[in-house]
């Protein structure tokens, strides 16, 4: 079973991002109060898995969720491996639908500048809201 490991948002793009209790993502929006949500495009919540922060951790980085400015950690799937289109529930309401895997990185991160890599463009996925509702920690993600 998948779930969520941290909800993370930021008020300014370009941060690392801070766990929050809960969160609300909305349709066609993304997560109240993160810099990144917009309806105006397809990369409204990011996501990356925990397995993936933990490559970067075995490389000497003090990283945990929200360091790569993922709205969404998640433990237990492999998100990159899946195909654009692929849709998730999470926990009772929410339905997301992934619209891009990875990311160009236009400047460096701290990440990249300490170890030499950053996972975030390769492994990160975005995802738009097609169903909103409350998120938190613990809620079971799953591929529908």
């Amino acid at each position: 079973m998948a779930r969520i490991v941290a909800v993370c948002s930021s008020e300014k793009k370009g941060q690392r991002k801070k766990a929050i209790e809960e969160g609300i993502l909305r349709k066609e929006y993304g997560l109240v109060g993160d810099a990144h949500a917009d309806s105006s495009w397809h990369r409204q919540v990011s996501m990356l898995a925990l397995a993936s922060i933990e490559k970067i951790r075995a490389l000497g980085a003090d990283v945990g969720p929200g360091d790569f400015a993922e709205n969404l950690t998640i433990e237990g799937l492999e998100l990159f491996t899946l195909p654009i289109g692929t849709r998730f529930s999470v926990g009772q309401d929410i339905i997301l639908e992934m619209t891009q895997i990875g990311k160009e990185c236009h400047d460096r991160c701290a990440i990249f500048k300490q170890v030499g890599t950053c996972v975030m463009p390769i492994e990160g996925i975005f995802t738009r809201v097609i169903k909103g509702g409350r998120v938190r920690s613990g809620d079971e993600l799953k591929v529908i």
